[in-house]
């Protein structure tokens, strides 16, 4: 089967998600496609994760990090301009079992022609010397696979553990949980000096030595359809947060002249579905008729700041005002 590939430059992760589906869903079937890909500041989930459990929305929030679903499965993944990302899409034959291995070889090879010691681990990771740096996930429907995979070259791996980094103690969920792992970089280990840009020529090079094949250009044609596909899915909250499954959220403070406010939200589909207060505060007004104002809004600093619009907080739990609230509502 003969190869096209995409070297794309924009990095949008919206923009990215929506092409792999579009060259998976809609481009010729006949060939194997192979695409390279970067995204800015962006944290991708899995198919079947809960938004709200893989990420410190508080840290999201004030680093402008981008949250974008993707249609496989596996677990939630930073990305950022340190880090390269691979597509692979192709016929799968008969099988409708994921296989990894076949994938992940040619990354292998890459670094093993480059004197790094890259080994294929557990189901669907590389590391180098038990370390991780690529996470790999698959998507398989009517006949043809679409593997993608990371690759962390030089990412900012303080920004990884902040930004996924959730209090178990503080959060319940029926959706599936990243499995966090010991990380690395793979620039450490290479004997000579290299920029991202280059190690990406070289994968291509070593890819296509393999797999001889030629760039494929895309439309004007295309470009509308992959925008089309990006305004309606991968750059809407009903797809990245509101098809999250439920997830009960615990935020809990202790303020000095009110005493334990502990705040329960059930969220599902992206919004607040129930919501109740706990603590050794004492009321004016009953709690509950408060949190009936939260339910039916998204779990987001101006949805909440819009339920306290006219109402004093200090009736519900005194020695509180609506400003304490609120940040203990959005830490």
């Amino acid at each position: 089967m003969k190869l096209s590939y995409l070297d794309l430059t924009t990095t949008d992760p919206d923009v990215n998600l929506a092409t792999e589906q579009y060259v998976f869903d809609s481009l010729p079937r006949d060939r194997a496609w192979f695409m390279l890909w970067q995204n800015d500041n962006a944290i991708i989930i899995g198919k079947h994760q809960n938004t709200f459990a893989e990420i410190n929305e508080p840290y999201v929030r004030e680093h402008g990090i981008r949250v974008v679903r993707r249609l496989s499965g596996g677990g939630a993944v930073y990305h950022d301009l340190g880090n390269l990302n691979f597509t692979f899409i192709t016929d799968a034959g008969e099988t409708d079992k994921l296989d990894f291995r076949a994938f992940c070889l040619p990354i292998v090879d890459t670094l093993e022609s480059l004197g790094v010691p890259a080994e294929i681990n557990g189901r669907n990771d590389i590391t180098i010397e038990g370390k991780k740096f690529s996470g790999n996930s698959q998507y398989l429907k009517s006949g043809r696979v679409m593997h993608h995979g990371t690759i962390l070259f030089d990412s900012d791996l303080g920004v990884v553990s902040h930004a996924l980094r959730v209090d178990e103690s503080k959060l319940q969920t029926k959706g599936i949980r990243s499995v966090r792992s010991r990380v690395t970089n793979v620039k450490p280990y290479l004997p000579r000096e290299m920029t991202l840009s280059d190690f990406r020529r070289v994968l291509l090079d070593h890819i296509l030595a393999q797999m001889p094949g030629e760039a494929w250009t895309l439309t004007e044609e295309d470009r509308a359809a992959i925008e089309e596909l990006r305004a309606r899915r991968y750059g809407t909250y009903d797809w990245n947060y509101g098809v999250s499954p439920q997830c009960t959220v615990r935020k809990s403070r202790r303020v000095e002249g009110c005493g334990l406010v502990d705040a329960y939200l059930t969220i599902e589909e992206g919004v607040i579905r129930s919501l109740t207060f706990h603590g050794d505060f004492f009321s004016v007004d009953d709690p509950e008729e408060l949190a009936k104002r939260f339910l039916g809004r998204r779990p987001a600093p101006e949805e909440y700041a819009a339920a306290l619009d006219g109402v004093d907080a200090g009736r519900f739990f005194v020695g509180l005002d609506n400003e304490t609230l609120l940040d203990l509502l959005t830490e």
